[in-house]
């Protein structure tokens, strides 16, 4: 199956890799186009904005997490489906267990770099010339500049090129910009103006006669076979609010696809839980909404009587938080969240754990990742501990009481979905 394919990358991270896959995305879109779009790495926020960019669902496209079978088959599912695929790598080109490079390289998709051309000149056709250049095997489309202050600055990172494509730029606007906070992009819900912002860097291409049209690209079938475990009957309550928002599109559609029905609720808002067998609480902000959760104590109630049925619980990072004694922020502010895990989180002011992790469960062994500013306080011993893909990277701490797993690890359920399911058996 051929399909026109892009993998957008860069240098660095803050190069503008989101708000341009959005505005290609958005403009692509409006010539009549069906684009998809893949986010490349361990990523909850950008594929918020790039879902409103798009109109359609984002799926996390990671060798590492996934594997390359996996990955093949959401690539060729999506060249079935779609007009245009786009990808946004993560981090820069070559960063990473295994990089954007390394996902291009193996399913032979072109790389357009995006360089933030602020405050440079002809260097700009030397980090060009260092992309293109430091992998031979690497399918290299060309570049776009970002942050471009005039035509005439523009009119010199072209030349600065040596016969690699200018592909196109994206003039120094506020307006464009994506706002930021401590774990990445503000979540797409919370950005009122987010179709303006993306539309307004859109309309930069289209002012600049941007014509570009992506190479198709062969994608291959990949093997599936069904998953060995059975979820069929099983009803799995998800927590989903602005509290509660980091999951994977992925793990939801898996858990379904063996048979689970999923229903939502809102620790934020509601009284009581929904009928079910499980409950999953993925990750989130649960720091910026501390009063609200700690004074629903309805819901408190209501987990705690899910627990003491010797029901299913799967709690990730933020999920994990919510469930402790107490959770405090940056501020100093403390309050008591359910009560049901021993031990206190507190908010810190830098990065306390990153990176890609492996872990090896009773169940199975998964892989996923880690990503927080909190540190915990606890008297629980694991009953394992994750490694990380780093050389001198961290694991975290896998905390099982009774039907309840909780740690600071995200686990991409298809890395391993029979181990995954049995998180939810009774």
């Amino acid at each position: 199956m051929h399909c026109p394919a892009l993998l957008i990358s860069a240098p660095a991270s803050g190069q503008g890799k989101t708000t341009i896959t959005a505005a290609l995305a958005r403009l692509y879109r409006e010539q009549g186009k069906k684009v998809h779009i893949f986010k490349t790495g361990p990523d909850f926020l950008d594929p918020m904005i790039l879902e409103q960019a798009s109109g359609l669902p984002v799926y996390q496209l990671d060798l590492w997490m996934g594997g390359e079978t996996h990955c093949r088959q959401l690539l060729y599912k999506a060249a079935c489906e779609a007009d245009l695929i786009l990808i946004e790598g993560v981090m820069g080109l070559f960063d990473g267990t295994t990089s954007s490079a390394d996902l291009a390289e193996r399913f032979g998709i072109p790389v357009m770099a995006v360089i933030d051309a602020t405050a440079m000149a002809q260097t700009f056709g030397a980090m060009a010339h260092g992309l293109a250049h430091y992998r031979k095997n690497l399918p290299f489309a060309g570049v776009i500049a970002n942050r471009v202050a005039s035509a005439g600055h523009g009119d010199m990172l072209a030349e600065s090129l040596n016969g690699i494509p200018y592909i196109g730029a994206l003039g120094r606007d506020p307006a464009c910009e994506l706002p930021s906070r401590h774990l990445g992009l503000v979540q797409a819900e919370e950005i009122a103006d987010l179709d303006t912002r993306i539309n307004t860097a859109k309309q930069h291409f289209v002012d600049a006669g941007f014509d570009y049209q992506p190479a198709p690209v062969a994608f291959e079938r990949a093997k599936n076979p069904p998953p060995a475990v059975s979820l069929h009957g099983q009803r799995i309550a998800v927590a989903r609010d602005p509290a509660f928002a980091f999951v994977y599109r992925a793990n939801l559609e898996l858990l379904e696809k063996m048979g689970a029905e999923l229903c939502y609720f809102s620790p934020l808002h509601d009284a009581c839980l929904p009928d079910a067998d499980s409950l999953y609480l993925p990750g989130g902000y649960p720091e910026l909404h501390l009063e609200a959760l700690a004074n629903n104590t309805a819901i408190h109630a209501a987990i705690k009587a899910h627990q003491q049925q010797a029901k299913p619980i799967v709690a990730e990072c933020g999920g994990m938080l919510y469930l402790l004694e107490t959770l405090t922020d940056k501020e100093g502010r403390s309050h008591s969240m359910v009560g049901l895990l021993d031990g206190h989180a507190k908010m810190q002011g830098r990065l306390a754990n990153l990176g890609m992790q492996r872990v090896e469960l009773p169940e199975g062994i998964v892989h996923g990742h880690t990503f927080h500013h909190s540190t915990l306080d606890t008297p629980l011993t694991p009953v394992a501990m994750s490694k990380s893909s780093r050389k001198r990277g961290r694991g975290e701490a896998i905390y099982r009481q009774g039907r309840l797993h909780a740690s600071y690890l995200h686990m991409y359920f298809p890395s391993n979905p029979a181990a995954s399911a049995r998180l939810f058996m009774p």
